[in-house]
């Protein structure tokens, strides 16, 4: 596996509101890539790193709370190290909007469960086949894990899936992508350490990080080509981020795991459609 991009985050262990630390713009920025924090009027794909940001302020405490809330962690805004060690995971490039969202709106009564995007988009309901497209000239080869997951996702919904030539056309887009490639979620900076991202219908791209290390199946120190085709498409068909750490939109895989569907994503996606 190649060296983390969040090796920092080893080095703000300890601290909580109120210090002065070193790299503390970093989680900062960390924080605000994946929702939980929000210093600007938008999240602009330019990120500035020399911003001379290091205090550990009240409303990075209150985006550690939630991020710890979300993640099944104790919600003191302290840099614990089981908090480290979570943020230290490779993870979608998603952020984890609705997961706050839901949380937000359930307040005391907070379920685990799966979660939409706001404002449920989905396909519509006159569509029964979705087609996918690989970009040309990747220098991976994502067609038959992509086609294995897709075999999964089409147990439970409506749609068929066919495979197209024609990557301008294709309702879903499957590509690798490194650094800036013209989205919000580029993969430098906070970024880096995301093993993919996705769109919610009906723009339904799928961008892989072509840095990550790309096996099939469960090797050690790679990340499996299938499981994360199972958690983007999940994206690409409606579902946010689940708060049910076995699913597979739950937005954490760690190196050398492979997952499947669980009855949460099911039940997430046969309620969307319903």
């Amino acid at each position: 596996m190649k060296n983390s991009p969040l090796i920092y985050l080893k080095n703000l262990q300890g601290y909580r509101k109120g210090d002065q630390v070193n790299d503390i713009k970093y989680l900062k920025k960390y924080l605000e890539r994946f929702g939980y924090l929000s210093y600007h009027d938008k999240f602009s794909s330019s990120i500035n790193y020399d911003d001379d940001d290091d205090l550990f302020d009240e409303k990075l405490e209150s985006a550690i709370k939630t991020f710890q809330t979300n993640f099944n962690l104790s919600p003191t805004g302290f840099l614990d190290s089981e908090t480290i060690t979570m943020m230290s995971r490779p993870r979608c490039g998603v952020p984890d909007h609705g997961m706050i969202r839901s949380r937000m709106n359930n307040n005391s009564q907070f379920h685990s469960r799966y979660v939409f995007f706001a404002g449920n988009p989905k396909w519509p309901s006159n569509k029964t086949i979705l087609t996918y497209a690989f970009k040309p000239g990747d220098p991976i080869d994502a067609s038959e894990p992509i086609s294995r997951a897709l075999i999964e996702w089409s147990k439970y919904t409506r749609f068929k899936y066919e495979k197209i030539n024609d990557y301008a056309t294709a309702d879903i887009k499957i590509g690798f992508y490194s650094g800036y490639h013209g989205d919000n979620g580029p993969f430098v900076g906070p970024g880096a350490g995301a093993y993919a991202h996705a769109f919610a219908p009906t723009y339904g791209q799928i961008h892989y990080n072509v840095n990550q290390t790309w096996v099939n199946g469960a090797v050690k120190g790679g990340v499996d080509l299938m499981t994360v085709g199972l958690h983007e498409l999940g994206h690409v068909l409606g579902l946010d981020h689940s708060k049910v750490e076995t699913a597979i939109m739950w937005p954490y895989i760690g190196a050398g795991e492979t997952k499947g569907l669980t009855a949460d994503d099911i039940q997430g996606i046969q309620a969307l459609y319903a």
